[in-house]
């Protein structure tokens, strides 16, 4: 088990990015949160399986997401336990 944090960067809110977020994690099986930072960016913090965590961030780096991402900083970390089911916040 591990915690993945991923800061986004592009045009990613306003597009239904946080919500597709939540629905790829879910389909994954992950727990954690995708939220707005007031530079744009989207922070998304996923605890789960490493490989689940892994497929996530793929996604997350792939052409299919909603908007338009031109970056992503990852930082992996020993999960928190804290955290239940997926949400957008």
């Amino acid at each position: 088990m591990v915690r993945l944090t991923v800061w986004v960067k592009g045009r990613v809110q306003g597009v239904g990015f946080r919500w597709w977020v939540r629905a790829r994690a879910l389909e994954l099986g992950l727990r954690g949160w995708a939220l707005n930072l007031p530079d744009g960016r989207v922070e998304v913090v996923a605890e789960g399986p490493r490989e689940s965590c892994a497929a996530l961030l793929d996604l997350l780096s792939g052409g299919d997401t909603p908007g338009q991402v031109t970056g992503v900083i990852e930082r992996w970390s020993d999960p928190k336990g804290a955290v239940v089911g997926f949400v957008e916040r």
